[in-house]
């Protein structure tokens, strides 16, 4: 919790964290809307790149390069991200990186 310096302070970042929270929960409620949304939550999902691209690879689905799909490449769609994938949701799955990287 962020430092306050009176009650209404407090009230108000809580509030403030209240909307983020059902932001993120209404985002991470709706269906994929393209197959790299699809992938985006799977990532969200298991929190693990390698799980992710397992996913891929059980759907046939092959990367750009016409190869098969890679941790590499799930992890270059979460930092470059893609024009069919939603900034919140993006937003989401770095923030699931970040809390990967900051329990080691």
């Amino acid at each position: 919790m962020k430092p306050y310096t009176n009650t209404a302070e407090l009230i108000e970042t809580l509030a403030l964290e209240i909307k983020s929270l059902t932001e993120t929960i209404a985002t991470l409620q709706q269906e994929p809307q393209s197959f790299n949304e699809q992938i985006i939550f799977k990532y969200i999902d298991t929190a693990s790149t390698g799980k992710t691209k397992d996913f891929v690879r059980s759907l046939g689905i092959k990367s750009e390069r016409g190869s098969l799909f890679s941790s590499g490449d799930v992890s270059k769609l979460i930092k470059s991200g893609a024009d069919d994938i939603s900034p919140e949701l993006l937003a989401i799955a770095r923030q699931v990186v970040g809390m990967k990287k900051n329990k080691r």
